[in-house]
């Protein structure tokens, strides 16, 4: 599940995609308002974290701008200013969630939760398809009942994605991008496949199917 920071403070930014990392997303970090414009361009996204303060531009201004654009996605904006008239600015504009700095990185974690279960239609932090439980907190995953199995940060975030969006062919491209965030090195096509298998033996061959051509689909019945 792949998400985009939008914060112009270097520290901050690399401590809390740092953060993100450790809980199972993908971060794509932006430090002004065109480097964000052109990845929500080119990009899907889970959720956007925007600040507001940005040197090139009002983080306000971008919000409205990619609601009028009909950009759907979560959007929480983690900023400074913290008064009342701030907060109701901020969310009448489009914001899905408001938090203040200095804020608490558990917080954060748990408010961005809550904001993708409620995209997603889940209410709670286990989703069930097709007989697999996947335990998004605890990052690991359970068949038809039997016990649960911790998953790697990489299998964990195969997974996700495709429980969230099931039915679907996902092309091996596709699938590495929610993999691998923009910064990283070019990853090996193959490695798509490595980690299907990994879940097939997890889950059994009928869950997670091949399209000849096309890439994988995730079974929901």
């Amino acid at each position: 599940m792949k998400l985009l920071l939008l914060e112009d403070d270097d520290l901050l930014a690399e401590s809390l995609a740092e953060s993100l990392k450790d809980n199972g997303y993908l971060v794509d970090v932006a430090a002004s308002i065109k480097a964000a414009t052109s990845f929500m361009s080119t990009e899907e996204y889970a959720l956007a974290i925007l600040d507001l303060g940005l040197p090139d531009g009002s983080g306000l201004e971008l919000l409205a701008k990619w609601r009028q654009q009909k950009h759907a996605i979560p959007m929480l904006i983690l900023t400074a200013r913290d008064t009342w008239e701030d907060k109701v600015v901020g969310l009448e504009t489009g914001a899905d969630d408001y938090l203040t700095k200095p804020f608490h990185e558990a917080e954060l974690m748990a408010r961005l939760k809550a904001l993708l279960r409620r995209q997603s239609g889940q209410l709670s932090q286990v989703i069930t398809l097709n007989g697999v439980s996947l335990d998004e907190a605890g990052q690991r995953v359970s068949s038809n009942g039997g016990a649960w199995r911790l998953l790697t940060a990489t299998e964990f975030r195969l997974l996700r994605y495709l429980m969230h969006h099931p039915d679907r062919i996902h092309s091996k491209e596709r699938l590495l991008e929610q993999l691998y965030a923009l910064e990283q090195d070019a990853a090996a096509p193959n490695l798509v496949e490595v980690y299907v298998a990994r879940l097939r033996r997890y889950l059994g061959k009928s869950i997670i199917q091949t399209r000849r051509g096309q890439g994988y689909l995730f079974a929901s019945h």
